[in-house]
C-alpha cells in the first residue's frame, strides 16, 4: 500500500503522523511511504531522515492524489478539502461531533475515514492515551500560567508559600486526561479535587495518592460546591465519538473566583463548558464574566517532538494492519479498526457520531 502523511495545517500545529522510524518499518513491510516536503519539521524531523528510512519526498498534492491511506494528526481543513478522494481513507484525530461541516463533506465524498479517539481495544482507548497524557499533564500547568494577574488571573500563586495556602485544582473526569491533570497538580502541591463518574477510577486515584487528592462521585450538588472556590478547573469529560455533556453553564460562572481559569480539555468534542470555544496556542485564552478559558484544541502540539513519537509508538501497529490487509479487509476482521470508522460510502458508521450530529441512520 502507498501511505501518504501530509504537513499538517491547522495553526500552531507542528506535529507530523508519523515519525522516521515509523516509515522505516512500513517501508521494511514493503510499503510505500509518502511524506510531504517539511511534514517532520516541526517535530524535529528533517526530510533527508525520512529518505534515509525509505520514504519519498513529494509535494502536497502528489500525496494525496497516489495514497491509498493518509495518515495525519489533525482533521482535515477546508484547503485539503479538494484534495480528499474517495479512493484513499483517512486515518487521524477527527472529532466529528462539533464539526458537521466537515462530517458532511466526508459524506457527500464517500471517504471512508478513521478516527483515532474512537478505536477501542480491550476496552480502553489506545490511540486516544498518549495525547490524553500529554494534554492531561500540560492543564494544570497552563492553568497556572494564566492564573497570573497579569493575565487576567485570580493572582494565586498555584504551590502556595510558607504561611499561605496554595491554589485549588477541580478536575472534571477520572479518565486518562483527568489522571494525569490530578498527578501534575497533587506533584506541585495544589490542593487537588477530581469529581468523576467511574467508581473503580475514583478508588485508584484514592489509593494512589494515599488521600491527598479528594476523589468524589460527579453530582450537580458536588459540582456546585467544589467550583465555588477552584483556582483552575480541568474539564477532561469524554464520550468516545460524541459531544462532551456541558457541564458548567455561563451562569454558574458567576459563582466562581474572579480571575479562575478553566483548561477546557474537552474543547475537541464541543466542550463541558457552555461558555467554551476553540482557541489556538497564538491566541490561547479569552474571559467570561470574569473567568479565564483556556481552549486550546490542540493542546499537544505546544510540545510536538514527545507528542509526534508518542503518538506514532501508539498508531503504527495499526497502520501496519491498513497497509498490510487493505482498508475494508482490515475494517471487516478486525474490531478495534472497525470501531475506529466513523464513515464510509456515504453513510455515518458509528452510533454515538450519529447521536451526536442528529443522524438517524447508521451503516
Amino acid at each position: 500500500m502507498i501511505v501518504g502523511v501530509p504537513r499538517e495545517i491547522k495553526r500552531e500545529e507542528f506535529r507530523v503522523g508519523l515519525t522516521p522510524a515509523g516509515a522505516r518499518e512500513l517501508v521494511k513491510a514493503g510499503h510505500r511511504v509518502l511524506i510531504e516536503t517539511g511534514a517532520g519539521v516541526g517535530s524535529g524531523f528533517s526530510d533527508q531522515e525520512y529518505v534515509a528510512a525509505g520514504a519519498t519526498i513529494q509535494g502536497r498534492e502528489a500525496v494525496f492524489a497516489e495514497a491509498g491511506l493518509i495518515v495525519k494528526v489533525k482533521e482535515p481543513l477546508p484547503a485539503e478539502f479538494e484534495l480528499l478522494r474517495q479512493e484513499a481513507a483517512l486515518f487521524t484525530y477527527l472529532h466529528l461531533a462539533p464539526n458537521p461541516d466537515l462530517a458532511r463533506l466526508l459524506l457527500a465524498k464517500k471517504i471512508t475515514a478513521l478516527a483515532y479517539e474512537t478505536l477501542e481495544q480491550d476496552g480502553r482507548l489506545p490511540l486516544l492515551s498518549p495525547m490524553s497524557e500529554v494534554a492531561g499533564r500540560m492543564a494544570p500547568l497552563m492553568g497556572c500560567f494564566f492564573l497570573q494577574q497579569c493575565h487576567g488571573g485570580t493572582g494565586i500563586l498555584p504551590t502556595g508559600v510558607s504561611g499561605v495556602r496554595p491554589g485549588k485544582l477541580l478536575v472534571l473526569g477520572s479518565g486518562v486526561v483527568g489522571a494525569n491533570a490530578v498527578k501534575v497538580g497533587d506533584g506541585i502541591g495544589m490542593e487537588t479535587v477530581i469529581l468523576g463518574k467511574n467508581p473503580a477510577a475514583l478508588r485508584r486515584i484514592d489509593e494512589l495518592f494515599q488521600g491527598r487528592v479528594k476523589a468524589l462521585p460527579i453530582s450537580a450538588q458536588a459540582l456546585d460546591h467544589e467550583l465555588a472556590d477552584a483556582d483552575i478547573v480541568v474539564g477532561a469529560v469524554l464520550v468516545p465519538g460524541g459531544r462532551a455533556p456541558v457541564l458548567i453553564s455561563r451562569a454558574m460562572l458567576a459563582r466562581m473566583k474572579q480571575g479562575a481559569v478553566i483548561v477546557d480539555v474537552s474543547v475537541d468534542q464541543g466542550g463541558c463548558a457552555e461558555t467554551s470555544r476553540p482557541t489556538t496556542h497564538d491566541a490561547p485564552v479569552f474571559t467570561v464574566d470574569g473567568i479565564v478559558h483556556y481552549c486550546v484544541a490542540n493542546m499537544p502540539g505546544a510540545y510536538p517532538r514527545t507528542s509526534t513519537i508518542a503518538l506514532t509508538n501508539a498508531t503504527l501497529p495499526y497502520i501496519k494492519l491498513l497497509a498490510a490487509h487493505g482498508v475494508d479487509r482490515a475494517i471487516a476482521a478486525d474490531p478495534a479498526i472497525r470501531s475506529a470508522q466513523n464513515t464510509s460510502r456515504g453513510e455515518i458508521t458509528n452510533s454515538a457520531l450519529a447521536e451526536a450530529l442528529g443522524f438517524s441512520r447508521v451503516k
